[in-house]
């Protein structure tokens, strides 16, 4: 996100625009345009971070008189008189974490608490709150009001709508099954594994389900694979490069994505790109990056037989994928970055 923020502001601003970025680390960005500030020891905790966000941001802003200060990760930052906005992209508080999600990753159910908590210090301040979608403008309005805007950019990079030609299967031979994801509780790879286990009774399964984790991950992934290893048709295939996905994207035929949080989740762009047909999350997060599509079904995220059913269908041939339509979201929306850009430019324009 940084870089592809840096990257349409460097593309999109006239010279006479001075671009100065602040991160910990001096590496993660290459540019000749942009000004790199590092702040090494803002990562090492939270309270470090909050330091500077809270305290030594404000200095920073008096020295640099800037027209607009973006604060790209979720807290709003004390800059004092001067026009900021913030880009808010972690769902946690909008995520009812349970018991399992708590002991796999108890981190899930802090960030739940201090995100909601933290979000709201200081978020009237901003002249725009950016959300990725609709469904998380709404859940800002409830704190924020409808007094400030609130932009829902887009965030995907991928040319969706340019995508290849559609590629449904057919006919009745073994398919292979693709799903994309860290080993995160919420990411919900239990259910795609309890279908196949209801699958391998069936003598007319002989299809495989490809999974990016390994076991070696963490708590979560070590107890998937130890609970399905001896699944025949799973295959926990481990982390994987960008080239490496490329190619799943080619050669598999069918995605299923169950997450249960996501603010957008990338891999539902990425495979519509490459024309896939897609299983996943009957959520508000899926059904707006899916957009409008002509072969998706919206899953229960907790019913693994009725996923079952549509997994051995699809592998027979016998499956109808449904159309979906969306209208794009309602003002004030942008599509890409260097919209976004522009969008935030256009602060810049009225009194403060």
């Amino acid at each position: 996100m940084l870089r592809d923020f840096v990257a349409a502001a460097c593309a999109v601003l006239s010279p006479e625009w001075r671009i100065v970025v602040f991160l910990h680390d001096r590496n993660l960005l290459q540019t000749d345009r942009a000004e790199l500030i590092a702040i090494p020891y803002a990562k090492g905790s939270w309270l470090r971070r909050l330091k500077v966000e809270w305290y030594e941001f404000r200095a920073h802003a008096e020295r640099l008189q800037p027209d607009l200060w973006v604060s790209l990760h979720d807290i709003s930052p004390n800059v004092g008189h001067f026009r900021q906005a913030v880009y808010c992209h972690n769902p946690s508080p909008f995520f009812r974490v349970g018991l399992r999600d708590t002991l796999f990753e108890p981190s899930l159910l802090l960030f739940h608490l201090a995100y909601s908590v933290l979000y709201r210090i200081r978020l009237k301040r901003n002249r725009a709150i950016i959300v990725q979608q609709s469904w998380l403008r709404d859940r800002f309005r409830r704190w924020a009001g409808d007094a400030k805007p609130i932009i829902v950019a887009h965030p995907s990079t991928v040319a969706a709508d340019a995508g290849r030609p559609l590629r449904i299967h057919a006919g009745s031979g073994p398919v292979t099954f693709f799903y994309p994801a860290l080993p995160r509780p919420f990411k919900n790879f239990e259910l795609i594994c309890a279908a196949v286990e209801r699958l391998e009774s069936d003598p007319r399964w002989h299809s495989q389900v490809l999974l990016t984790i390994d076991g070696a991950e963490n708590r979560y992934s070590r107890w998937l694979v130890g609970r399905y290893s001896k699944l025949r048709t799973v295959r926990f295939i481990g982390r994987q490069t960008r080239a490496q996905m490329n190619e799943l994207y080619t050669s598999t035929d069918c995605l299923i994505f169950p997450s249960r949080m996501e603010t957008w989740g990338l891999p539902i762009s990425e495979a519509k790109s490459a024309g896939l047909p897609m299983f996943v999350a009957d959520l508000d997060y899926a059904r707006e990056t899916v957009g409008s599509y002509a072969a998706v079904d919206f899953i229960d995220v907790e019913d693994p037989a009725a996923l079952a059913v549509k997994l051995l269908a699809f592998q027979l041939g016998t499956f109808n994928f449904r159309a979906t339509t969306l209208d794009p979201p309602a003002a004030p929306y942008v599509r890409d970055w260097p919209a976004l850009i522009e969008c935030l430019r256009a602060l810049t324009d009225t009194t403060p």
